[in-house]
């Protein structure tokens, strides 16, 4: 493959900012927007219970005057977790939320917990309904809150809540990946009083009201990843346009070490395959750690490697259902609890594949596009949930894959 690809905006901070929209009776407008079935599933769901606006391209103009319905059903929300990242703000101005207990891939357990114990603090009644999560609140009040573990959603949802609330918020021990400063920023043009005095601190002047905004969302890091990735395999030479460098130093010092080569130059990657790939040793981590949303990509390179490398998923307890199936493609991988083994310098050769959630699509795609032969992947569906246009883009790199409509 060659040519050029641009990477689309970040579905992970889109999906948080436009639960935002919950905050205000203002008009909020977004740019950059990626088209991809999460971002559909989330404005649905702030259609259902009362937001006004439209989707025009990459565009999304939307308004919550007045709250229709406190209801984000299971029918809507079924496909993803962004229905958890609504209770937060529609409690902050509302005082009432019921939805749909999140969904999304099956990587593992994803706990809620953490949302649910500070919102408590913040005194909303929470209840289990079902497969509901039902809350109500006077007025959530600020506190002094330390999350046990880093959550990325978690913090999101808190950074929301207590933007509206009586008093001041302390939240400690954030999760500090690019999504959520993008979020921070949101709330900042919307007129929320959120500072950061220490790393991993916000604190957060609750505001009676907030107003609308113009925002572009960042680029989409995952995305870039798994084409920066897609570079470095055999035969390959791909600029990756429209980036932000820092927000991939992990990868790129993995890269660098694996002895890729890649030229960084402003808004953009050049990287060209084809150079022997040392072998690595790779742990998730929390930003600026490697992201565990580029684990199974990457694991797809490493059986290019020449020798051993290792992979540690330390972020979630199941996300190594691709590597059944990339061995079915001929790659040798062993699992041993939370890491996998990576025997490199396999011959991949096509087959028949499944795909189980979102990154491991991803994976299987550039397994596929690695291996001798056709590749059939099947509940393709998941790529389509977070990757804009991803056929069509590695086409114009010329690609060979062709959507098989069912």
């Amino acid at each position: 493959m060659a040519g050029r690809v641009v990477v689309s905006g970040a579905k992970n901070a889109a999906l948080p900012e436009l639960a935002a929209v919950c905050l205000s009776p203002g008009t909020v407008e977004f740019s950059n927007v990626p088209l991809v079935e999460d971002i559909k599933v989330m404005f649905a769901a702030l259609r259902e219970i009362g937001a006004e606006g439209e989707m025009s391209g990459h565009d999304i103009r939307v308004a919550m005057p007045l709250l229709r319905s406190p209801l984000v059903s299971r029918q809507t929300t079924q496909t993803t977790r962004a229905s958890i990242l609504l209770l937060g703000p529609m409690l902050a101005r509302h005082g009432l939320a019921r939805v749909a207990m999140p969904g999304g891939c099956p990587i593992g357990e994803r706990k809620i917990d953490f949302h649910l114990q500070g919102l408590e603090r913040m005194g909303a009644e929470i209840r289990t309904d079902g497969e509901y999560l039902s809350a109500r609140c006077a007025r959530l009040r600020g506190i002094e809150f330390e999350f046990p573990g880093k959550t990325v959603t978690g913090t999101e949802n808190l950074l929301m809540a207590a933007a509206l609330a009586d008093g001041t918020t302390v939240l400690r021990n954030c999760a500090l990946e690019p999504e959520v400063t993008d979020l921070v920023a949101l709330l900042g043009e919307m007129g929320a009083d959120i500072s950061s005095p220490a790393e991993g601190t916000f604190v957060v002047g609750g505001r009676t009201s907030l107003h609308g905004a113009v925002h572009r969302i960042i680029p989409d890091r995952i995305e870039a990843g798994t084409y920066l990735i897609a570079g470095c395999f055999a035969g390959n030479d791909i600029l990756v346009d429209d980036v932000v460098p820092e927000h991939l130093q992990s990868l790129l010092d993995i890269l660098a070490g694996m002895g890729a080569e890649i030229a960084v130059s402003g808004q953009a990657f050049h990287v060209r395959g084809g150079a022997p790939l040392a072998p690595a040793h790779v742990v998730t981590e929390p930003y600026p750690g490697f992201p565990t949303d580029l684990q199974a990509q990457l694991t797809t390179l490493l059986t290019q490697a020449n020798g051993v490398s290792s992979v540690r998923e330390t972020i979630f307890n199941d996300r190594f259902r691709h590597v059944g199936e990339l061995n079915r493609l001929g790659a040798d991988i062993e699992v041993r609890g939370d890491a996998a083994l990576v025997r490199g310098g396999s011959r991949l050769r096509g087959t028949v594949l499944k795909t189980t959630d979102l990154r491991a699509s991803a994976a299987l795609v550039l397994g596929g596009l690695a291996a001798e032969g056709e590749t059939r992947i099947e509940n393709s569906y998941q790529l389509f949930r977070g990757y804009e246009n991803m056929p069509e883009k590695l086409q114009k790199l010329g690609a060979e894959i062709t959507i098989i409509a069912e």
